[in-house]
């Protein structure tokens, strides 16, 4: 895809998070939050209509929410919270699982529509935690990492990459494209910490990039997988140039947990 089709969908994508971030309040950040995941998951099933397994939209919805207000609410735990995911998937399978062709599809079924919430609503709700806890100025700086690092990887892949890194999964990843990656995250985040974050640990903050980073390069050809295994090349057309919602945020899944524990037990001070 070229860039100048690429780049007006960037530009606005930019300015709606800008704003999302730094101004929105905390319940409203949260809500526009569950918008996204749940526009996410919808992707993640319909994945797997290509393959006529029709999962449950609705019931997703139900799981995915009942995650996420165990990020919003105290007294919700996270173990509460997959238990009673646990318990209403298996009430709703039950309930629908009266037919001898039903039980076929049965494991299947449950399966993916439990890691469809779990992998969408309990990863990227961490980002509402990165929000109340840290502030605007931590999550534009997760940000810059992984799209800083995704932008080197490309221009850094098209013009050295010779070595496929994931060939099954991102036949266009290559190792040299994953190197530049990581330098130009770790460039990034040093640029960043001098300019918005003086308080932060140079060495951490340069340390959690190079890891992050590496983190966010297993997750984009994960969710990768998904779309190799149905045979599709992007979740969705919603962004002209840059496929769906849950193709932005593949980085962002295993990225947004890994980034607010690394600070939870390590710091960046």
């Amino acid at each position: 895809m070229s860039l100048k089709k690429r780049f007006p969908t960037a530009l606005i994508l930019l300015a709606v998070v800008f704003v999302w971030i730094q101004y929105f309040s905390p319940g409203l950040f949260f809500i526009f939050l569950q918008l996204i995941i749940l526009g996410a998951l919808f992707e993640f099933y319909n994945l797997f209509r290509k393959r006529q397994t029709f999962l449950p939209r609705a019931l997703g919805v139900l799981l995915s929410l009942v995650i996420a207000l165990s990020f919003y609410s105290g007294k919700v735990t996270g173990e509460l919270a997959f238990f009673i995911i646990l318990l209403l998937a298996a009430v709703y399978f039950v309930a629908v699982s009266q037919k001898v062709e039903k039980t076929a599809q049965f494991p299947t079924m449950i399966s993916l529509t439990l890691l469809g919430t779990v992998y969408l609503s309990f990863t990227l709700n961490h980002f509402y935690f990165l929000k109340i806890e840290r502030g605007p100025l931590y999550l534009f700086f997760f940000l810059a990492v992984i799209f800083i690092g995704d932008t080197g990887a490309y221009f850094i892949g098209d013009l050295m990459g010779k070595h496929k890194m994931f060939p099954v999964a991102s036949p266009r990843k290559t190792w040299e494209g994953s190197g530049g990656g990581i330098l130009f995250a770790c460039g990034g985040a040093l640029a960043f910490i001098l300019i918005f974050l003086p308080e932060v640990n140079l060495w951490k903050g340069i340390l959690c990039a190079f890891l992050l980073h590496s983190v966010a390069q297993v997750s984009d050809p994960l969710e990768s997988l998904f779309k190799r295994a149905v045979g599709v090349k992007d979740s969705s057309s919603v962004f002209p140039g840059h496929g769906g919602i849950l193709d932005r945020v593949d980085s962002l899944i295993l990225g947004t947990p890994f980034f607010y524990y690394f600070i939870k037990f390590l710091g960046l001070r």
